[in-house]
C-alpha cells in the first residue's frame, strides 16, 4: 500500500467561527492551531497545507488561569539600544488581545514559511462581531 500524499488541489478548507469566551488561552490555542495544520482531517500531510480557515470571536474575554495576569510577562525589543520592552499578560490582555492568542497560535505552528501561511489563514476579533458572513463560517466547539 502506497503513503496518500494531499494535493492542493484535492484540499477542501472549510470557515469555522470559535468563541473565544471564558475559555483557558493555551488551550484554545491548541484547538486553533491543530485546525490551522489540518490534523484533524485524514488527508493531514505534514509538508502540506491542509489547514482550514478559523474566526475568533471575544478575544478580550479569554481566560488566564493561576497567577498570570500579574506574572507572565512578555518582552519585545524596538531594535535600538536598550529598547527592550515589556508588558504583563493582563495589560496585553486589555490592550492587545489579539497579538496575546496570535503568540500563542504561532508558537504552536512549524517555524518556517509553511507555518506562516498557515497563520494567514487565522482572523481575530475582539468584538463579537466579524467581517466574514459571505464565506458561510461554520460555529466549533473547543
Amino acid at each position: 500500500m502506497k503513503t496518500y500524499s494531499a494535493k492542493k488541489e484535492d484540499i477542501a478548507r472549510d470557515w469555522y467561527l470559535v468563541n473565544a469566551e471564558g475559555k483557558p488561552l493555551g488551550r484554545l490555542a491548541a484547538e486553533i492551531a491543530k485546525r490551522l495544520k489540518g490534523k484533524h482531517k485524514a488527508i493531514y500531510t505534514p509538508h502540506v497545507d491542509t489547514g482550514d480557515f478559523i474566526v475568533v470571536v471575544n478575544a478580550d474575554k479569554i481566560l488566564l488561569t493561576g497567577n498570570k495576569l500579574t506574572d507572565k510577562i512578555y518582552h519585545h525589543h524596538t531594535g535600538y539600544p536598550g529598547g527592550l520592552k515589556s508588558t504583563t499578560a493582563g495589560k496585553m490582555l486589555e490592550s492587545k488581545s489579539e497579538d496575546l492568542l496570535l503568540g500563542a497560535v504561532r508558537g504552536m505552528l512549524p517555524k518556517n514559511s509553511l507555518g506562516r501561511q498557515m497563520l494567514k489563514k487565522l482572523k481575530i476579533y475582539r468584538g463579537d462581531k466579524h467581517p466574514h458572513e459571505a464565506q458561510m463560517v461554520k460555529p466549533l466547539q473547543v
